[in-house]
């Protein structure tokens, strides 16, 4: 008996220096915060960005949330739209010049010409798969929409017309992300595998996962290269010549950062990465180490979405009206 009683003692003993352990984080911290929180009049969740030009902004959101900026994002102003009684979740928002598109579901997607001071709903097609999930303004009447079961759609006509870019959707996807060149790349819903297409293909291509860690996000780097963000606080770069065959994964901080959600890069070699509660990470060597944003900490929301206009104009977006603006002259390494 007294052995077996030993034995439990050295069990709990390593157990709580185990926690111990992970409940500290050994990842050096940034020598400087350059994200300002910024108040918004609203408590929905948000979901993206975009601006007209430097000054003049638009955030959507859960709840029909539309905000305006035109002061750079410094203060937002609430704009209502008479949609009916419908509580849409506005999940996209993008603009060229003064041509702006948003969708949303139930199956939405309103369009502006002039710079959204009046909105048009455009109906969509009750045989649409899925719903509209993403937009991006391509030019003069031109937009192309993704579904959340990974359909692709173009515009040349403002929205009367669209053209299916793939023959079949990929099925329910997590996450959908765009290239310049026009290649997508989406994440299947359980992350357990991820497909891309390219134009000019008829279907999307299926890739399994590099791991038994689920696939949380994943995006396109500037140098073409792919970003991939999974369960358990992983980073991971595909090889620059072969996108089929994956670097060593990182794991920028083993403790606490395994809800991670979204990864941008500012400069070619500058990448942050949000996650859950307040989660900010961010690398000034491409992704090879990585120091974290400690004051962001004590902000009470998941970051869901880095989005960088311009390496000077960067915003992330989060939960309960969560906002937090770039300032640039404070980010030092």
């Amino acid at each position: 008996m007294r052995s077996l009683s030993e034995n439990w003692q050295r069990v709990v003993i390593l157990l709580a220096v185990f926690l111990l352990c992970i409940g500290c984080s050994n990842t050096p911290s940034v020598s400087n915060n350059p994200w300002k929180v910024i108040t918004l009049p609203t408590e929905s969740n948000l979901q993206d960005i975009a601006f007209t030009d430097n000054n003049h902004g638009w955030l959507v959101g859960s709840k029909a949330t539309l905000l305006e900026t035109t002061d750079g994002g410094e203060t937002w102003q609430p704009i209502a739209l008479d949609l009916g009684e419908q509580n849409y979740l506005f999940s996209s928002v993008s603009f060229t010049g003064q041509e702006g598109w948003i969708v949303g579901e139930p199956a939405l997607l309103l369009h502006t010409t002039d710079g959204g001071k009046s909105w048009e709903q455009i109906p969509l097609s009750e045989k649409l798969p899925g719903n509209p999930n993403t937009v991006v303004a391509l030019g003069a009447n031109s937009a192309e929409m993704t579904t959340d079961v990974g359909a692709i759609y173009r515009t040349t006509d403002s929205g009367r017309t669209w053209k299916a870019m793939v023959q079949e959707a990929v099925g329910i996807v997590r996450n959908i992300a765009r290239a310049a060149d026009g290649s997508y790349l989406a994440v299947s819903a359980k992350g357990n595998f991820y497909s891309i297409w390219k134009p000019g293909q008829e279907a999307w291509e299926g890739h399994n996962r590099n791991s038994s860690r689920r696939v949380q996000n994943m995006g396109f780097a500037p140098d073409g290269r792919l970003w991939m963000l999974a369960r358990g606080g992983q980073v991971q770069f595909s090889k620059q010549d072969n996108l089929n065959e994956w670097e060593e994964a990182k794991y920028p901080e083993f403790s606490t950062s395994w809800g991670l959600l979204d990864l941008a890069y500012r400069t070619p070699e500058e990448i942050w990465v949000a996650g859950g509660s307040g989660n900010l990470l961010c690398s000034f060597d491409g992704g090879k180490t990585w120091q974290k944003d400690r004051d962001v900490e004590s902000v009470p929301s998941n970051l869901y979405k880095i989005v960088f206009l311009s390496p000077k104009k960067g915003f992330i977006v989060g939960q309960r009206g969560i906002l937090l603006k770039y300032q640039e002259s404070s980010a030092t390494a």
